[in-house]
């Protein structure tokens, strides 16, 4: 085990493929089109792993020794200036780890944003000390951004997490922009990463939209449960742990697959696991209330956001651990809801909050920690 991980179940960041679990097929297959100059939308549930793909990718040596490789999330964009200010601001970031003789260029290219730059004070080269006020012409600094992209002394892979938000900005031609100035890249491809599939699905598989059939598109499913359990074994190994088949399965089943759950799950199970002790079943509630714990002030403000209709019809889901036909009368009446519009606009209401999700016409609460929380109420 790398001596600064403590404990190998990693949240949140990609440190290293011993840290990372399969997704061989999904890796070559991405590496495959942007190796052939195709640009790809990966749409998937969240949590599921795509930043760990496209940071897995990126690693591997051939893209990592051949592209630039430049990540932007955009879930926390509200306007075309904040997309704008984290994309030049990550494409500064990215160059200036990797290409200081090209770093000289970014505001000679960029001239918009000249005005929000210092030099540092030790090595007297200009640095980025750009506020989202210094965006004033977010279409301007748009269009140079690509620019600079395009004068790059190697090509650029740049990947936009969560792509779906700027369908959500005010600005409406945003789309149309995009595409014209990615159309017209030479050098530079792209990934589009997105987690609300309807919403991708119209940016990228309607005839109307402008990013129709400008990419290849592939999905993410749960990694396969054998190879998990396989992975959770060695990551306990390392640390001279072990944990058993029926724990980790237990584990995967009650997280549905879904990456992120298992690894914090699986991370709290490794620190319940004393040097040389085995991780049981046993210790899974244990470890799930301890997490559970940690996010109770989270969840208890979502709930005290939900309008009635809505609670009403999550506590019901909840009960019923994932249910069918819930615009029935026999579900209405034995959760004592109100009417099957009633519910059809409450469950609107909680898809559009990414609470519920849909599974083989199977509803869900999508976030399994939230789903006990609420069992626990």
């Amino acid at each position: 085990m790398n001596n600064n991980i403590a404990n190998p179940f990693v949240i949140g960041r990609y440190i290293s493929k011993e840290y990372f679990c399969d997704r061989e097929k999904e890796t070559s297959f991405l590496s495959k089109q942007l190796l052939n100059g195709r640009n790809v939308t990966l749409i998937s549930d969240r949590r599921i792993g795509k930043s760990g793909l496209i940071s897995h990718v990126f690693a591997q040596p051939e893209i990592h020794q051949q592209y630039y490789t430049i990540v932007v999330d955009l879930y926390a964009t509200n306007s075309m200036a904040e997309m704008v200010y984290a994309f030049s601001n990550e494409v500064y970031r990215t160059i200036e780890k990797q290409s200081k003789s090209w770093l000289d260029k970014f505001f000679q290219v960029i001239s918009s944003l000249r005005i929000g730059f210092k030099l540092d004070a030790v090595t007297g080269s200009p640095a980025f000390d750009i506020g989202l006020g210094d965006i004033t012409s977010p279409e301007m600094t748009l269009e140079q951004v690509f620019s600079f992209l395009e004068l790059a002394d190697k090509p650029c892979v740049v990947a936009f997490d969560e792509f779906q938000q700027i369908a959500n900005y005010q600005e409406k031609n945003i789309e149309a922009l995009m595409r014209t100035h990615i159309q017209r890249c030479k050098k530079t491809q792209f990934i589009f990463s997105g987690s609300r599939k309807h919403l991708m699905s119209q940016m990228f598989l309607s005839p109307s939209k402008p990013f129709y059939q400008s990419t290849i598109n592939m999905g993410l499913d749960p990694i396969p449960r054998d190879t998990y359990v396989d992975f959770a074994k060695q990551m306990f190994r390392l640390g001279h742990k072990t944990i058993d088949d029926e724990t980790v399965i237990q584990v995967y089943d009650m997280c549905r697959g879904i990456t992120w759950y298992m690894q914090m799950l699986l991370n709290e199970l490794y620190s319940l696991t004393n040097g040389n002790q085995a991780c049981r079943t046993g210790m899974i509630e244990q470890a799930l209330s301890n997490v559970v714990q940690i996010q109770e002030p989270f969840y208890r403000e979502i709930l005290a956001a939900l309008p009635t209709k809505q609670k009403s019809l999550l506590f019901a889901l909840v009960k019923e651990n994932g249910a069918k036909n819930i615009t029935s009368a026999a579900f209405i009446q034995k959760y004592k809801l109100l009417s099957a519009s009633s519910v059809q606009s409450a469950l609107k209401g909680l898809y559009e909050k990414d609470i519920v999700t849909e599974l083989n016409n199977i509803w869900y609460v999508y976030d399994v920690f939230l789903a006990h929380y609420l069992q626990m109420k």
